[in-house]
């Protein structure tokens, strides 16, 4: 048997990948990309560089205007925005620079929602978002509201709530930009041991070399396209 029809197939696979908009230069163009499961990639690059362009067209928020992107062998552009939102809403996880959690509902209220979404019965919900909750440090505080939590904090109620429900694809934007050094370390730490107790594939947009040097490999995106970079070891990145 040969290597090639041992080695898995993709979880990701973006291929010629273009996008513009309103007939200016193309933010991406020929944009190549392959992420196998399990792994965690981060990309770099200047604002305005098309980092979260390609976050929508990953995600299917967004259509590319050439090219495929291939999620578990499933071309998004040839689903509809209903088939999208299941794909999103099974498979996928999202963590946000700004956290995003519901200022009204508790760290519990607000991880449970990926798994309302789902249908899952209430008691198994509470199960694993309890669980949840406690990995990734949080379960003293679980009947807090946002407001009584610090940024750390915060950030660790939204990587609870993009992981409960098990995705095989977390996508991170600027996870730990409003954080302080210290506070981001964790953050990275502990995105890093969650992601190995899934399993889950991951890409990690960020500014902040010390966030890419947590990644298992480094790229770059310019002129449209992402560029090989030498991986950094986390010290350096400090």
């Amino acid at each position: 048997m040969t290597l090639s029809a041992t080695r898995p197939a993709p979880l990701l696979q973006i291929q010629a990948l273009r996008k513009g908009y309103g007939g200016r230069t193309a933010v991406l163009e020929q944009l190549d990309l392959t992420l196998q499961a399990g792994e965690y990639v981060s990309i770099m690059g200047e604002s305005g560089s098309g980092k979260s362009t390609l976050l929508n067209l990953i995600a299917g928020l967004d259509r590319p205007d050439q090219g495929s992107v291939l999620f578990e062998g499933r071309d998004l552009a040839n689903l509809g925005d209903d088939e999208c939102t299941r794909l999103r809403r099974h498979g996928m996880g999202f963590i946000f620079q700004a956290f995003h959690v519901l200022p009204y509902l508790t760290a519990l209220q607000n991880v449970l929602l990926p798994l309302q979404l789902l249908h899952v019965p209430a008691e198994r919900s509470t199960r694993r978002a309890q669980d949840c909750l406690e990995r990734c440090g949080m379960g003293a505080l679980q009947t807090r509201y946002p407001r009584e939590l610090s940024g750390g904090e915060l950030q660790r109620i939204a990587i609870a709530r993009a992981l409960v429900h098990r995705p095989r694809l977390l996508l991170a934007d600027e996870p730990t930009g409003n954080l302080d050094a210290r506070a981001a370390a964790q953050i990275l730490q502990l995105l890093r041991g969650q992601l190995q107790e899934t399993g889950a594939g991951a890409i990690l947009i960020t500014h902040s070399s010390t966030a890419a040097a947590s990644a298992d490999r480094t790229l770059r995106l310019a002129g449209g396209r992402l560029i090989a970079r030498p991986q950094i070891s986390a010290a350096q990145g400090l």
